[in-house]
């Protein structure tokens, strides 16, 4: 088995990588027909609408993440995985009832978008933990990147499969479709080997570990960096479901079909920069920065096509970079972090990078609607390079390290620390 797919060798990865696709299938052709209701049936295409939606269901984890970091690393996480998967599958099934019965009005999609958040809040940082216990420490970077492999796979497959479906039989069995396929991942669990995981310390029950955990990321800069420029990226640029919804319709005059295919190209970046990711045994904070960077440029350059046609193709680098630098995130701060703190670093890191959805996608939409679709990208495009720049000048200053040039090796360009530098901060 090559390097990029090693992890696969464990069975109780086998089985959630193979679940963790069908669900992910499911849930991108969710999100691609929960915003074509409230772009085309329960609006006027309404872009302001659009992000509500997905600030709503960002909005608890800006709330709740520190509690659900901190209750996954005290709970069995399987279980735990098996009730938040399971009530995610009960709300999709909820929600495509309202749509096909056609009872589905505007506040409705609102309060399931809420309620998704709460379990979703929950959900994430044990979701992310729990791939720790599937494979040895060892393995946990290329865990990492196979599973924004498989995430993005079924972004390339899932929205293409939403647009045909919406425009065969409506965007209903889009949900319930999504409800059943959480089937897959409550069963994965069911069929692991016990004798065969890894499992972690979990954190035994105390006063002030939701602060131990704000202190223990306060006094880690390499955190601090990647959490700023991820959180900052996150909330002005990463708004792929609402500006490609009105790129498609409102720019470029196109359909469902049209729409759900943006976010499969896009996904073909995307799974390129997580296969990459895979390969590394060590991703590091300048990566994360040098991805951003490119992110921005990227972005801008996509706000300026002027076709559909160049549009999506401009989706590919765009979606490379932008995980490129979520899969080197994430990577890092699994690896580097404490065990026992690990749920509530990752939910820290997640609070920010989903908690400024809730600012950052009602103003990308109403940009949307004020400026025109193509500002809608480019301001995010314009944040996300500052936020990158100011990144590498505050770590110049504080790392002292310099960039040299190597002819005789590869890579060409090398980061070259002080002696004083902290070694934590590579």
């Amino acid at each position: 088995m090559t390097q990029t797919f090693a992890s696969l060798r464990y069975f109780n990865y086998r089985v959630w990588f193979s679940a963790a696709l069908v669900a992910n299938i499911g849930t991108w052709m969710q999100r691609v027909a929960q915003d074509w209701v409230v772009l085309t049936v329960l609006s006027d295409s309404s872009g302001l609408a659009v992000g509500i939606v997905t600030a709503l269901q960002f909005l608890p984890a800006l709330l709740l993440s520190p509690i659900a970091g901190l209750t996954a690393d005290r709970v069995d996480r399987r279980r735990l995985l098996m009730v938040t998967q399971g009530s995610m599958g009960v709300l999709a099934l909820g929600l495509g009832a309202l749509v096909l019965s056609g009872h589905a009005q505007l506040w409705h999609v609102f309060g399931f978008a809420i309620a998704l958040g709460v379990v979703s809040a929950f959900d994430a940082p044990v979701r992310q933990t729990f791939v720790a216990e599937l494979v040895p420490a060892a393995s946990l970077p290329n865990a990492v990147g196979l599973n924004s492999a498989s995430f993005n796979a079924a972004r390339l497959i899932g929205p293409g499969l939403a647009g045909l479906l919406i425009a065969a039989v409506g965007p209903g069995w889009a949900f319930l479709v999504n409800g059943v396929s959480f089937g897959a991942t409550i069963a994965a669990m069911m069929f692991m080997r016990r004798s065969e995981a890894f499992p972690l310390p979990r954190a035994t029950q105390a006063k002030g570990q939701i602060r131990e955990g704000v202190r223990y990321i306060l006094g880690r800069t390499d955190l601090l960096v990647i959490i700023v420029v991820v959180g900052v990226v996150a909330t002005f640029g990463l708004n792929f479901q609402l500006t490609s919804g009105v790129m498609a319709r409102n720019e470029f005059g196109k359909g469902a079909g049209e729409y759900g295919i943006l976010g499969s190209v896009l996904a073909i970046g995307s799974l390129g920069g997580a296969l990459l990711a895979a390969r590394r045994k060590q991703p590091r904070v300048r990566l994360v920065v040098g991805a951003a960077l490119a992110f921005g440029v990227a972005s801008g350059v996509m706000a300026l096509m002027p076709s559909y046609l160049t549009y999506a193709i401009s989706c590919v680098p765009v979606g490379f970079f932008s995980l490129t630098m979520l899969t080197a995130a994430n990577a890092t701060i699994q690896t580097t972090t404490t065990p026992t703190m690990r749920g509530r670093v990752l939910s820290l890191y997640l609070m920010v990078m989903m908690g400024g959805t809730p600012i950052g996608s009602p103003l990308v939409g109403w940009i949307a609607g004020a400026w025109g679709p193509r500002w809608s990208i480019g301001f995010g495009a314009i944040i996300t390079i500052v936020v990158a720049l100011a990144a590498v000048a505050w770590t110049r200053h504080r790392w002292s390290y310099r960039v040299a040039y190597q002819r005789e090796s590869r890579p060409r360009l090398q980061v070259v620390y002080d002696e004083e530098r902290p070694r934590r901060a590579a």
